[in-house]
């Protein structure tokens, strides 16, 4: 029960969505994100890199998804898989060159790739849009030989595949941070020059991490693509790579499930606080700052705090009444 204790959790939580939530977008909102936080989560939670390109990867999955579903019509499994797929494409490229430099240097680079796809994709707009974007992407049902299996025409109807996919991108990724390869992964992150010494190939495992998260966060963005009906150019800013880092971040690091906290916390949040004041933003940033200030290891580790809180103000069991002894006292 311990090994699958987080996938429950993670059952439990998309369960429960529908049943405390009003809007079927916002939840399949919450999702979506959260995919994107757990394949930013393997890179800076278990390899300790700051990547500022997530935003690449997600928005190369929602420019693949649009182009096959309108342009060059595919099914949607096979558009959706490849978008998958150009968002590993992606990160194989962004990661092969930021890898060769650690620190300060790695985040520049990766910044600069961020901004020079922004730059690329609104120069193309026969390719991408432009400005505009790619608008009337349509959301197809899952059918096999023209028999509809799983109908995506409502909102809560669409949630229900996210949440699927969703549950098998998460086991997926557990599977991957509970073998050596991400026991691994934390010994890098813990001390490189170590890991080198016994003989690990830190380019390789970085790449390797790289190429995971661009494929997790290119399904995230195909998702979202559908989701909108639209694949627009604020999906490859850098705005959106801050964004998944800010979940990554508040969830805490580290911990796959941490990243559905924030990404449910940074969503919903800002949902609520857009209803309160049009400068909403501003008081997100108030937010994220008593967050950081206070709160070094997330959501999840203050979860994990009031818990540990808890069980030790819980009152002892009384001790059991001492044996008489032979004599007719206490032993």
């Amino acid at each position: 029960m311990s090994r699958h204790s987080h996938l429950l959790l993670a059952l439990a939580i998309v369960v429960a969505m529908p049943l405390f939530m009003h809007s079927g977008s916002l939840a399949s909102e919450v999702l979506i994100y959260a995919l994107a936080a757990m394949g930013c989560n393997l890179l800076l939670g278990y390899t300790g890199l700051l990547s500022f390109g997530q935003g690449i990867f997600f928005g190369l999955g929602s420019y693949t998804i649009a182009l096959l579903l309108t342009r060059w019509p595919l099914p949607m499994p096979l558009a959706l898989l490849a978008a998958i797929a150009m968002g590993a494409a992606g990160a194989a490229v962004v990661g092969w060159i930021a890898i060769r430099q650690r620190g300060t240097y790695f985040v520049m680079l990766t910044l600069a790739f961020a901004q020079m796809f922004y730059f690329i994709a609104y120069s193309l707009p026969g390719l991408t849009g432009g400005d505009n974007g790619l608008l009337d992407i349509p959301r197809p049902s899952l059918a096999i030989a023209g028999h509809t299996l799983w109908p995506l025409a409502s909102p809560w109807q669409y949630y229900g595949f996210v949440a699927a996919l969703f549950l098998v991108a998460f086991w997926l990724l557990r599977r991957v941070c509970d073998s050596v390869f991400g026991r691994t992964l934390l010994a890098v992150r813990d001390n490189e020059e170590r890991a080198a010494a016994v003989g690990y190939d830190l380019r390789l495992l970085k790449l390797q991490a790289f190429v995971i998260s661009g494929a997790v966060t290119g399904l995230a963005g195909a998702l979202h693509a559908m989701m909108t009906g639209i694949a627009p150019l604020s999906n490859a800013e850098y705005h959106t790579s801050e964004m998944i880092i800010v979940m990554t971040v508040i969830g805490g690091t580290g911990n796959l499930l941490a990243s559905v906290l924030g990404a449910a916390f940074y969503v919903l949040l800002g949902d609520w606080l857009s209803t309160l004041w049009p400068r909403w933003l501003l008081l997100l940033g108030v937010v994220l700052m008593v967050v950081s200030l206070g709160l070094q290891r997330g959501l999840w580790g203050l979860g994990e705090s009031l818990w540990g809180l808890a069980r030790r103000k819980r009152p002892a069991p009384p001790a059991p009444a001492a044996a008489p002894s032979a004599n007719g006292g206490q032993a």
